[in-house]
């Protein structure tokens, strides 16, 4: 199974899931909600670059790639981030813009805090021709200086992070370090 392949069927979950975002609980002044409908908003309406400034870059790399994290440097932490968004961007931004024309509804959970991270609930509702799917999903932030971040979600007990990390990073680490995961990334967004 080739990368781009891998990379389009793990982020399945997320292409998902993003709709969901777009019903985030209703407090005008909720510190949680807000990065959350701002995504789904700049991602509805093409503005990829806005949404990617409210993902969580660096928690999300050092999830990913664990020890390895630290061992970088400066200037691959900040490709990895770079590249990790623009191959989100590229994969699953568009079929999430699909799926907005089958969402039905959304209803969240009251977002649980525990210090610096919070999960929030949620169950969307995709309106097919023959029924409506429900999805079960739990988001979790961090919160980055004042402003709280989206970093993973998980559908079905599967995390994105998680599955993105063991059947793709990981092993492109294990095989040939910061060198060939950066430079598979750079494979990957540079096809058309």
């Amino acid at each position: 199974m080739n990368a781009r392949f891998r990379t389009l069927s793990l982020l399945v979950a997320f292409t998902l899931s993003v709709p969901a975002l777009a019903a985030a609980p209703k407090q005008k002044d909720d510190p949680i909600a807000k990065p959350v409908k701002t995504v789904v908003s700049s991602v509805r309406y093409e503005r990829d670059a806005a949404a990617l400034k409210l993902f969580g870059g660096e928690e999300q790399g050092k999830y990913l790639l664990g020890d390895s994290w630290a061992k970088g440097t400066d200037e691959q932490r900040k490709e990895f981030v770079t590249l990790f968004h623009g191959l989100f961007a590229k994969i699953a931004f568009p079929r999430v813009r699909e799926n907005f024309k089958s969402l039905e509804d959304i209803v969240y959970s009251p977002a649980e805090v525990n210090g610096n991270e919070a999960t929030v609930d949620s169950v969307v509702f995709i309106k097919h021709p023959l029924k409506t799917q429900e999805m079960k999903l739990k988001y979790r932030l961090v919160k980055d200086g004042a402003a709280w971040k989206v970093v993973d979600v998980t559908v079905l007990g599967s995390s994105m992070l998680q599955d993105i990390r063991d059947t793709q990073v990981q092993p492109l680490l294990q095989q040939g370090g910061w060198d060939l995961l950066l430079g598979r990334m750079r494979q990957e967004l540079a096809k058309k």
